[in-house]
């Protein structure tokens, strides 16, 4: 596992990326989990640890699963990636599913060219 600094700072960002996705504020999301707009802030920018609790909360206020804002690197949760991609193109067209694949295909060049270079 990377250092406690960056776990943190990764989940608060994954938790920010859900909120967004749901079109809610901070101060929405603050509402809906019964915690303050500063304690989610905090938690966006991995400057605070959290509680089980508190991260119960948020995922309850999202509607996601703690895998969604976890995804630890373990087999059980790898394997759930095929399932996602499976269930994401599973209404998608033949050219839509190639051109997701080249885009897939990209990401994946750039993050390991990124990785490289640090």
């Amino acid at each position: 596992m990377r250092d406690q600094s960056e776990f943190y700072q990764t989940i608060g960002a994954r938790i920010k990326e859900i909120r967004i996705s749901k079109g809610l504020s901070q101060a929405e999301l603050a509402e809906k989990a019964e915690l303050s707009a500063p304690v989610i802030s905090s938690l966006e920018n991995g400057r605070s640890k959290m509680w089980l609790v508190t991260f119960a909360k948020v995922c309850e206020a999202l509607q996601v699963s703690s895998n969604d804002i976890l995804r630890l690197d373990t087999p059980a949760a790898l394997n759930d990636y095929p399932k996602e991609f499976t269930a994401m193109i599973a209404d998608c067209s033949s050219s839509e599913i190639e051109s997701i694949l080249k885009i897939a295909q990209e990401v994946k060049a750039a993050i390991r060219k990124g990785k490289q270079e640090d």
